[in-house]
């Protein structure tokens, strides 16, 4: 609930803090103190546009904030919250804060974190539901009575589960959805089926195994490299071919040498040396065959690789991979052929999923559109019951439950439903805001919220000047509603009935003053004496008597 709203420089109001607690809060000023400029501020600080014409004249800039309070942080704020990434602790205070400037511009807070003004409408309907004459939210929003019907059934006892029907949703399109996959998967199988096994065949007969283009391209650039050196090693080898060649010779001359090295030191270092030489030479000469034996190559088979390389590349270049994917390409096409094959028994038990999930949906949405229907009829006759207190008695309150299209079906059920009233005698059902003036509409909406006795809605509701135009017992009996729409939580009521504002338990008056030219609107929690007085200006007007402070004291004794 609305603990705090303090408030700076916005219109008439230089500063102002109020203090705010459970129950019903009424706030009350004679016409023009500025009671609208209170719920101006709090819809700026709930996420309303910025308008510079908001902030007091000659201040540079204006602010609001707002503390709310609760036992147990409502769902629907803690989720907000933690989409938004800010953290509220168990027991913490939920501070909006909001600084504008005069050229509009504005700052958002959320417990101090910088936020987006979108966050805070966002976090609006949770916080505060505000009934005005001119207000097309709340109970006068269609997308919203279903859910409000929902609540009223469940908390009625009728069975209604609409968080089950949401989960069959949920569960029969996930299936429904699975199904249709599947169908145009094996469609788009089935329908390639021809060329799958076409291509199948021919990757079976070219039979490619992982590392075989590699290990081809090898052997083939030696092959290549020999038939490079075919001819220069044929010339090498030639040298030592017949009976004159080098080794020959170099061999003669060591035997020549060999029988006069004992004449002289040097000749038989000579002969060394042309010993090692005869050796090196013929090293040489059995290395260079050796390299033509290894360099060697079959034409034919250069011709055997060549082609097998170009047909593993061939078909990589066909199915858009690399030569060693191959074998897992064909594993692919036989697991699509295979699915063509067992695609059939798949689908059945798709189908027999989704049926299984349709038949689990409908019957779910059937019997929460039975229980909407039965607790469409209570909750028809207890506005009714509350329509003639409120000077409503000639009309009537319908809600409808109407079954959707199936088109429209949803996670909300198979029905649409709004709230329709007829104000006249034989006049047509309508909704609620396109038939009902302002002040009928602000006393059906509290009937409707009365009847409701919702829970889970926001945690403060405020009501601006429900009471206008009417008084006597008509104000009594708003005032009587009022207090127990409020017993369950927070309630603030703009009035200007003395019957409502002596149901208040906190009673708050505005008041606007000038001292020169400056102009001010404050506002003052008034104690038992204050609320005497003030209820007896409202009874009498601008002279207050005796006989209007008596009639104070018995309207606030009967309360």
């Amino acid at each position: 609930m609305l603990t705090r709203l303090s408030i700076r420089n916005i219109v008439l109001i230089e500063a102002l803090d109020l203090v705010f607690a459970r129950g019903l809060g009424v706030l009350t000023g004679e016409t023009g103190a500025g009671k609208s400029i209170l719920l101006d501020a709090l819809g700026l600080v709930l996420g309303a546009r910025a308008e510079g014409g908001l902030i007091r004249a000659g201040a540079d800039g204006a602010s609001v904030s707002a503390v709310f309070e609760f036992g147990t942080l409502p769902a629907a704020v803690a989720a907000i919250a933690e989409d938004a990434g800010i953290a509220i602790e168990a027991g913490e205070p939920l501070i909006l804060r909001r600084q504008m400037k005069p050229d509009g511009a504005s700052r958002a807070f959320v417990n101090d974190q910088p936020v987006a003004a979108a966050l805070l409408r966002e976090l609006a309907p949770a916080l505060v539901e505000l009934h005005g004459q001119h207000d097309e939210r709340g109970l006068l929003n269609p997308r919203g009575h279903r859910a409000l019907l929902d609540r009223f059934a469940a908390f009625g006892g009728y069975g209604a589960d609409s968080g089950a029907v949401a989960s069959a949703w949920a569960t029969w399109r996930a299936a429904d959805d699975a199904l249709v996959g599947a169908k145009a998967r094996l469609a788009r199988i089935a329908e390639d089926r021809d060329l799958l096994l076409a291509h199948l065949a021919e990757l079976v007969a070219l039979a490619p195994e992982i590392g075989e283009e590699d290990d081809l391209a090898g052997r083939r650039a030696a092959m290549q490299k020999g038939e490079r050196l075919a001819g220069d090693l044929a010339e090498l080898l030639a040298l030592w071919a017949g009976s004159d060649n080098a080794l020959t010779a170099l061999r003669q001359a060591a035997r020549r040498l060999d029988r006069i090295a004992g004449e002289h030191a040097l000749l038989a270092e000579a002969l060394a040396a042309l010993d090692r030489a005869v050796i090196e030479v013929g090293e040489a000469e059995d290395r260079m065959g050796r390299a033509s034996e290894a360099l060697w190559h079959d034409p034919m088979a250069l011709d055997r690789i060549e082609t097998r390389l170009f047909e593993l590349r061939a078909a990589g270049r066909k199915h858009a991979c690399a030569a060693d994917d191959l074998p897992g390409r064909m594993l692919a096409m036989r697991g699509e052929l295979d699915a063509i094959e067992s695609g059939e028994a798949g689908i059945t038990a798709l189908e027999a999923a989704a049926a299984a999930g349709a038949a689990e949906y409908r019957a779910r949405a059937e019997a929460l559109s039975a229980a909407r229907t039965a607790a469409a009829l209570r909750l028809d006759a207890a506005v009714a019951g509350e329509l003639a207190p409120l000077k409503l008695d000639a009309a009537r309150f319908r809600s409808s439950v109407a079954r959707l299209p199936e088109e429209r079906w949803g996670a909300g059920g198979i029905d649409a439903v709004e709230f329709l009233i007829s104000t006249n005698p034989g006049a047509d059902f309508a909704p609620l805001g396109k038939i009902a003036s302002g002040g009928e509409l602000s006393r059906f909406i509290l009937a409707l919220k009365v009847a409701l006795a919702e829970e889970g809605g926001a945690a403060t509701i405020i009501f601006d000047e429900i009471d206008r135009g009417v008084g006597g017992a008509v104000a009594s009996a708003i005032g009587e509603r009022l207090a127990r729409l409020a017993s369950a939580g927070q309630l603030l009521a703009v009035t200007h009935s003395p019957q409502v504002a002596a149901r208040g338990q906190r009673h708050y008056m505005i008041a606007k003053s000038s001292e020169g030219l400056v102009t001010r609107t404050s506002v003052a929690l008034l104690d038992a004496g204050g609320r005497q007085e003030e209820i007896a200006r409202m009874l009498s007007g601008a002279e207050v008597t005796a006989e209007a402070r008596a009639q104070a004291d018995r309207l606030l004794e009967r309360v």
